[in-house]
Parts: C-alpha cells; structure tokens; sequence
C-alpha cells in the first residue's frame, strides 16, 4: 500500500517527536524540539497536541514555557520504542568502536613481533612480508560471520565457501597481491559429512575462479561449543606481489577521483543487524519475496560476495591505480581512510550511483540513520579504486561497470557523505 503525501508527513512528524522522548525521556519544551526536529512551529505544535490528545503526552506549564513529557505508562509505549528508536550496530551486538580500540591496544604486541621482513602495519587489509629482494608475500585472515546464520536456515552450503575466499582475495588485492593458496577452518559441533563437502565445494569454485590453490585446512569437531547443525569457517590467504608494485595508498592527492565497483548485495558484512532488524524486528521471512526486492530474502542474503580480482588486474596493466580499498566491515566511512595519506580526505556523493534494494528495506524496516547505515554496509559499492583526474576515462573504459563517486580533497583522513 502506497502512502500519500499527507500520510507520510502524518508518519512523520509522530515519529520524529516521540523519537527525541525515547531516544531521552526528559520534559520538552517546544523550542527543544524545534531544535531536534525538521518540523515547522505550526506542525510540531499541532503534531504535540494531537500525541497529548492520544494520551502519549502530557504537558504542564512552567513559568512562560508549556513543557511535554512522554507518558511512560502507556500501554502502546513498547511497540513504539520498536518503532520509533533507530536500531544501530552496536544494538545488534556488534560495536565498531570497541572493534578500532581493541586494534590501537593489541598494536604493541603485534609490533614487537615484527623483523626487518614485514613491510606493512597492524590494520592494514593484508600483512606484507618480504620474501627476497623483488618480491613479498601478503597475508590475510577472516570469517564469513553471521552471513552463516542465512546458510544454516536455508539449509544452503554450497555458496559461503565462495564468499570467504572472494572476500579474502579482494582484502590483498587491495595492495596489489594476486593469490597463491588458500587454507580453510571449519569448527562444528557434530560433524556432517554432506555440509562439508558443500562448503569446501564452494571453497574450491572460488580458488579455482581466482587461480589460487585450497592446500588445505582443518575441520574440528567440538561438542557444546557449536548448536547442532551450526558451524563456524574461517580461512587464511597467501599472495604474492613485486615490491615495485604494491599499492599503499601514499600518492593518493587532493583532485584524485574515487571510483566505486558495485556490490552484489551485502556480500560478508553487516547481517548481524541486518538479520536483527529483517528477522527479529520486521518479522520477515527468508521465503517471503519483499516488493523492494526481485528474489526472496533468503536469496538476496545469500548472493555471492563478489570477487574484483579480474577487473583490477587487467584495469592495473593499464594505468597507475594509486589506492584501493575493499568495503568490508565499517563500510565506505571506515575502510576509505586505510589507504589516505593524512593530508587526505575524501567526499562522497551518495547520489551518484542507486542504492539497491536491500539496504533501502534494512534503513527504513529499523528506522536506521543514514550515518550508521553508511558505516555497517557497503550500500552497493564493493570496492573502490583511486586513481589520477587524467587517467579517469582509460580507467573507465577498463572498468566497464564503475561509478565515478567522489574526489580527494585536503583534509585528515576522513571519508564525508554528501
């Protein structure tokens, strides 16, 4: 059902004022709220009259100023908080900031293990290690995360193995590494044989589509650790990459183009609480096909995290690329500044490509800020390239399907959405 416009601003303006209650049940006065909403004196006026007149509010008069306060005992107040409150990252159990500051504590530990051999830093999106005089080696680890959550429900393993080693050959072609091997883990609680097979299946598609070898791994088998039919896969990926040729980021200057490559859907990141919100909060299906989408929901949360390895090789025998970086975890707002000089920033038109469905569904279903959404989600761009004002049209004809998303300007190491 389509909404009209008088409905919508209905919608609205009742959510934005009971917003500012929940989000900090203190008394308001109106001038308060005129600060924390966008609504004009004659809507808010009229909008708090009518959430009085709903016994939502009450107010009481101090001094010149009438004050509104949200009345706690109303019996619709729980399903409003569901309503009304952004849902956010950390609500669904997984903190960024806790994840950056566990990073800058380990960082000294991690450093006194270092030899002449490592030529990279902690936070990089693979370790670089010296193997001779011409070449290094790049390392990388990672997880598939909760995107298992939509595996083990749809009884589907044969695509997360693809998602984990595309995931990991993107993280070191960051810095210009094309891959070697690939070693996999798999813990579960009771070993099934058919559900490996599948997952390894997947693994094995995928090195095969990026000419890397799967040497091998480790399946363990730990009961009351894992739920029955619930395992956990991680992985390690070794590449390799002239020393001449790795890309840090470092001549990355202020008139630089950024391009973005689009994703295909969420690939690896954000479906703690993107399941939190669809799941627990929408109440949806993985069956059910949502009209923002052309597939079921199970469908869309499973597509395959999308490998750029083939685009970037051929786009780097053409022209300089002077930074990459792979929208992980944290999204554009947070894997951009790995790779900028810290005379660097980088501004973002967020109007310059089409957010596709999916997080369009996930923002308004958890009534999700934009901010946070552009920090948990890649919002359809899966990995981004820097390169040269003058190269941007050969880069471009390379790169059939890029979007030219933003500049390089002065700054310090930010990523600004506009």
């Amino acid at each position: 059902m389509i909404m009209s416009k008088s409905e919508t601003l209905l919608k609205r303006k009742y959510t934005e004022i009971l917003a500012v209650f929940i989000a900090e049940p203190k008394p308001y006065y109106v001038n308060e709220l005129l600060d924390k909403t966008s609504l004009s004196p004659k809507i808010l006026c009229d909008a708090l009259k009518d959430l009085e007149s709903m016994g939502l509010l009450t107010s009481e008069k101090r001094a010149n100023a009438l004050y509104y306060s949200l009345k706690k005992e109303h019996p619709l107040l729980p399903s409003l908080k569901k309503l009304v409150v952004p849902l956010s990252y950390k609500a669904a159990g997984v903190d960024i900031d806790a994840a950056n500051l566990a990073v800058q504590q380990m960082k000294k530990y991690v450093k006194e293990t270092f030899n002449d051999n490592v030529l990279s830093n902690v936070g990089s999106f693979g370790g670089l290690f010296s193997i001779d005089r011409d070449n290094a080696l790049v390392a990388s680890t990672d997880g598939v995360g909760t995107k298992l959550k939509v595996a083990f429900a749809t009884n589907k393993h044969n695509t997360i193995g693809q998602d984990l080693v595309n995931h990991c050959v993107n993280d070191i072609l960051v810095m210009g590494a094309k891959p070697l091997f690939f070693l996999d883990y798999i813990g579960t609680g009771k070993l099934q044989p058919n559900t490996i097979t599948e997952i390894v299946k997947g693994l094995a598609k995928a090195c095969k589509e990026n000419g890397a070898a799967l040497i091998g791994g480790e399946t363990a088998e730990m009961p009351g650790v894992y739920k029955d039919g619930e395992y956990d896969l991680a992985s390690c990926i070794v590449g390799k990459v002239k020393k001449a040729n790795i890309i840090t980021g470092s001549s990355i200057k202020p008139g630089d183009i950024v391009l973005g490559l689009p994703s295909n859907g969420l690939h690896t990141n954000g479906y703690s609480l993107a399941l939190k919100v669809l799941l627990d909060h929408a109440g949806l299906k993985l069956n059910q096909k949502p009209k923002e989408l052309n597939c079921t929901l199970g469908e869309e949360l499973l597509k395959v995290h999308r490998s750029y390895l083939k685009s970037i090789t051929t786009l780097q025998k053409a022209i300089n690329v002077k930074g990459m970086a792979h929208i992980t975890g944290g999204g554009l707002i947070e894997n951009i500044p790995r790779i900028l000089p810290s005379n660097a920033q980088v501004t973002i038109n967020k109007n310059s490509w089409t957010v596709p469905g999916i997080f369009n569904l996930i923002q308004q279903q958890g009534n999700i800020e934009e901010q946070e959404m552009f920090r948990v989600f890649n919002m359809g761009i899966g990995f981004v390239v820097i390169v040269d004002k003058k190269d941007l049209q050969k880069a471009k004809s390379f790169l059939k399907n890029s979007i030219e998303i933003g500049m390089v300007e002065k700054g310090n190491k930010n990523v600004i959405i506009n």
